[in-house]
């Protein structure tokens, strides 16, 4: 098998701004590099999400010291980047306003790279030499790592493994508010044995479990929970043929598709809400 490589993210754009030259350059503008201060921004606005970094740029427009940005913006690792943002700011000169300014032009390139729809296939076993096979392990870890408001996924089978373990935990750690649906021994008729497949997850606290209660034996029997999915923030969605095990992820042959972007993360995430709410889908 190939060397796996992380999912690429598109780097944020530097906003350039410009300044106005007094005496005998007046009227001529300059491009001004703050760099440190730019990639402190950049830092801010990935911890703390489109919608709170929307929050912090009116809040640097209208003034806003570092006490009150740190005491307002609560996200999980917040107050780090925030304070090593006024701090490049005190270094570098950068007023207020300009800053307000950096925040949104990353805020609108991360609402471009969101818009924007990439398809990629993600093979794990045998290699060939035209199509280059990441294991399904590596790209499961980083679409729950990539999370920052909501994971939704959905399996058949799920065993304990430790590298999915890590990954959750560290979700719900930052806050990201996490729900799987598993299949249950009872729901698979004899078809999965041992522990129930929530058992996998027992380690986690905060992860929330559910199951397809609501089966018609008249139109459902004999019916199966098989869907494998995983959905971060409603923008990256992995659909694929591997559960939530080890084997699935690490060792067997298995295919799958990683959307980022456009309407089909929105979709299948809203359709899981949605069973979720007409009861179709219940709590373990």
């Amino acid at each position: 098998m190939r060397a796996c490589q992380p999912v690429p993210r598109p780097p944020l754009p530097r906003p350039t701004v410009r300044r106005q030259e007094s005496g005998a350059d007046s009227g001529r503008s300059v491009a001004v590099s703050r760099r440190e201060f730019e990639n402190a921004a950049g830092a801010t606005v990935a911890v703390l999400g489109l919608s709170q970094a929307k929050d912090l740029a009116g809040l640097l427009a209208r003034g806003g010291s570092r006490e009150r940005a740190q005491s307002e913006l609560r996200t999980p690792g917040a107050e780090a980047v925030l304070g090593r943002l006024y701090e490049a700011m005190d270094e570098e000169s950068v007023p207020l306003t300009e800053a307000a300014a950096y925040v949104r032009g990353y805020v609108a390139a991360l609402l471009h790279n969101r818009d924007s729809v990439r398809v990629r296939t993600v093979w794990s076993g045998p290699s060939t030499p035209g199509v280059p096979v990441r294991a399904t392990a590596q790209v499961l870890v980083e679409v729950i790592g990539g999370a920052r408001e909501e994971l939704l996924a959905m399996t058949y089978a799920a065993r304990p493994y430790p590298a999915l373990t890590r990954a959750l935990t560290a979700a719900v750690e930052r806050g990201v508010t996490v729900h799987i649906v598993v299949e249950t021994l009872t729901g698979a008729g004899g078809l999965l044995h041992g522990q129930e497949p929530a058992e996998a997850f027992a380690s986690v606290p905060g992860v929330r479990l559910w199951h397809w209660a609501a089966r018609d034996p008249a139109r459902h029997a004999h019916s199966r929970q098989h869907a494998k999915v995983a959905i971060a923030d409603r923008r990256t969605l992995f659909l694929g043929s591997a559960n939530l095990t080890e084997s699935a992820a690490r060792r067997n042959m298995e295919a799958g598709v990683l959307v980022s972007g456009g309407e089909a993360p929105k979709r299948a995430a809203e359709h899981i809400v949605e069973l979720q709410r007409m009861g179709v889908l219940r709590p373990l």
